[in-house]
């Protein structure tokens, strides 16, 4: 083998790593959500501009996430005990196909039930999802003789690489779409711009028409949403067909028992004083996707170049995701803040760290999205700013509790075999 050149030995080893069927079923699992979150992930980033009128766009993305919260609560472990991870997975996706269809008219009867059903969906997708590759890791770790934590993060590893690609695709098809727009668009002068970026203001948009007149031909809306819809049904059907039949976790908690350690988890003076950094993560993203993408890219540069603005963004948090395990060996858990931390904190009660993880983020995104349509842009930045300050201080006192610990424990909880999820785990819609 080792007398092969180099590029026959690489193709080697890729027809090895496709032919074991646990690694199929990874790639078909990030494949799935590749192409569900190309669709929703790209129509998120467009609401704020396409659905402007009452901020329709924005009231249905804080209802998703809103429904999204309680159903990450209440919902997944009896969806899973009921039809088993893969079904869980199909069911939830189709409920975020609805959403798109909802938005060929949208109006409050067509956003608003088609928000409440997609994130009804949303905690069952995310949770089912890890517990299949937590399942199929640890199943594969126990055949292999290796480590469960080594190979489950392993395949979060591969997943996040893939599905972070979501955010470059999702952007380039609306921009090539949108970027046929034959509406010629209206060079304003300088005082026009005023109600763009941190001066942009709930209800500037009728003194200030460049949203509007930037808005693109309906004939390219309904070309992108039925690309979106295509995206999303072959997600379904690619899950469908080719995922593997595990379903259920080794060791299932009845519902009371997971619900319950959530809330007790929160005894943990350390899981208190993260939930500020973990609710500014939910505002920071949903800032971008909502406040930024209208108020400095539609406003000033039009709605088609939304998307290749976007593409950046996940084409580095792509990156990251693939880089920042490697470079947390050499600079420590501080350098890193949040990557990762939850896992690593919280070792011997990761399910009930991670389902607070998914509660705060999801509260974060609920609040930046239900006060939007009222707040004014620069009122929005100095809430993001102040719960970044707030966060980041907080972190620190975490750390100098964790530096107080005495290292026969810090060794103890950081060299225990982890069969729960994996510290990649994070909830993106």
């Amino acid at each position: 083998m080792k007398c092969l050149p180099k590029s026959t030995r690489l193709m080697h080893q890729i027809c090895t790593f496709f032919k074991e069927q646990h690694l199929k079923d990874v790639i078909v699992v990030s494949i799935g959500f590749l192409l569900l979150f190309t669709a929703y992930g790209g129509l998120q980033n467009l609401q704020s501009s396409l659905n402007v009128e009452e901020g329709l766009g924005v009231l249905s993305l804080s209802i998703i996430y809103g429904t999204l919260l309680l159903s990450s609560m209440f919902l997944p472990p009896i969806i899973i005990k009921t039809i088993g991870c893969k079904w869980a997975i199909v069911a939830a996706m189709c409920c975020y196909i609805t959403y798109t269809v909802g938005n060929f008219y949208p109006s409050r009867y067509t956003l608003i039930p088609t928000a409440f059903i997609l994130g009804l969906g949303g905690g069952p997708l995310w949770t089912s999802k890890s517990t299949y590759l937590t399942v199929i890791g640890n199943k594969y770790a126990e055949k292999a003789g290796k480590l469960g934590k080594d190979i489950v993060n392993q395949y979060f590893g591969i997943f996040f690489l893939i599905f972070q690609l979501s955010g470059v695709f999702g952007n380039l098809i609306s921009s090539l779409i949108f970027g046929h727009n034959s509406t010629k668009v209206e060079i304003l002068n300088s005082s026009a711009y005023a109600h763009c970026g941190a001066g942009d203001c709930p209800g500037a948009f009728t003194s200030n028409n460049s949203t509007e007149s930037h808005h693109p031909a309906k004939i390219l809306v309904y070309t992108l949403l039925a690309v979106y819809t295509g995206c999303g049904i072959l997600a379904v059907a690619l899950t469908a067909i080719f995922l593997g039949g595990q379903t259920t976790e080794d060791k299932n908690q009845s519902f009371c028992t997971t619900f319950l350690a959530t809330f007790y988890h929160l005894r943990d003076k350390r899981q208190c004083l993260l939930i500020p950094l973990t609710m500014f993560v939910g505002l920071e993203v949903a800032f971008i996707s909502s406040e930024y993408t209208k108020s400095y890219i539609t406003c000033v540069l039009g709605i088609q170049f939304v998307g290749y603005v976007m593409i950046c963004f996940g084409m580095s948090t792509s990156l990251c995701s693939l880089f920042f395990g490697k470079i947390s060996q050499y600079t420590g858990r501080i350098a890193l803040l949040t990557l990762a931390l939850y896992g690593v904190l919280f070792s011997e009660h990761k399910e009930a760290a991670f389902a607070n993880y998914r509660l705060w983020n999801s509260l974060g995104f609920l609040i930046a999205f239900a006060y939007s349509n009222f707040l004014c842009v620069y009122v929005k930045l100095y809430v993001v700013l102040s719960m970044l300050i707030a966060g980041i201080g907080l972190y620190g006192i975490v750390e100098c509790l964790e530096c107080t610990k005495k290292p026969s424990t810090a060794f103890e909880a950081e060299n225990k075999e982890n069969t729960n999820l994996p510290e990649d785990e994070q909830t993106k819609l």
